[in-house]
């Protein structure tokens, strides 16, 4: 007997398109949902899946945790996958992020340098490591910080983007986001999900070249 499965997607959301045309589709995916397909049939309901239902030419085009809402962009068709991905790779969509962590940031703002990679033996956790880590950057800025929670609202620009790697580089400056499971230690109990959230996304348009801005208000 196959045990129950822990994954219990959200329900399906009419409003959570954004945007769409010939070339992309923009979605506001909730916390709890994948962005593809996990392993096993109880895990084949996800963002890509039920946007095919609607449009069978949408392809994921980038990726955001299961546990971390907001904005996500597939596109419509090969090329227009290709097309995008490849502003991705060269750095020319613009991503925000807002979270709330735990304790007072010291400073406004500033960068997190830190090499990550897969720890395999305890996947899918990542690890700093100086050795044999790819490089990975990312920046902060401190919005607010609240006195009776301990926790600072803050903007994150992951100007790489490797797998966990916000989660990961919070974690090791000392404020990990409240709510994660991987990664907050103490701190996961203190939110009922992940405080993490893609707020912004700015990118030129495949065809055009027009910078196509949008943004999404965090639910926390």
């Amino acid at each position: 007997m196959n045990p129950a499965s822990d994954y219990c997607p959200p329900p399906p959301d009419p409003d959570w398109i954004l945007a769409v045309d010939s070339t992309f589709i923009l979605l506001n995916k909730p916390a709890g949902l994948l962005s593809v397909p996990g392993r096993g049939a109880d895990k084949q309901d996800c963002a890509a899946s039920r946007i095919q239902a609607q449009f069978p030419d949408a392809l994921i085009v980038h990726r955001l945790d299961m546990a971390t809402s907001g904005l996500l962009l597939l596109a419509r068709g090969p090329a227009m996958q290709s097309r995008l991905s490849q502003l991705f790779r060269e750095r020319q969509v613009d991503k925000r992020y807002r979270a709330v962590v735990a304790g007072h940031l010291a400073q406004d703002e500033g960068e997190i340098d830190l090499p990550l990679i897969t720890d395999w033996p305890n996947r899918p956790l990542q690890k700093v490591d100086f050795v044999a880590g790819k490089p990975s950057l990312t920046r902060f800025h401190r919005e607010a910080y609240n006195a009776a929670s301990d926790s600072s609202r803050v903007l994150l620009e992951p100007v790489t983007g490797r797998s966990h790697q916000l989660r990961l580089h919070l974690a090791a400056l000392g404020h990990p986001i409240l709510g994660d499971e991987l990664y907050a230690g103490i701190h996961r109990s203190r939110a009922p999900r992940l405080l993490l959230h893609a707020c912004s996304l700015s990118f030129p348009h495949p065809l055009t070249g027009h910078r196509c801005q949008y943004s999404s208000a965090a639910p926390f």
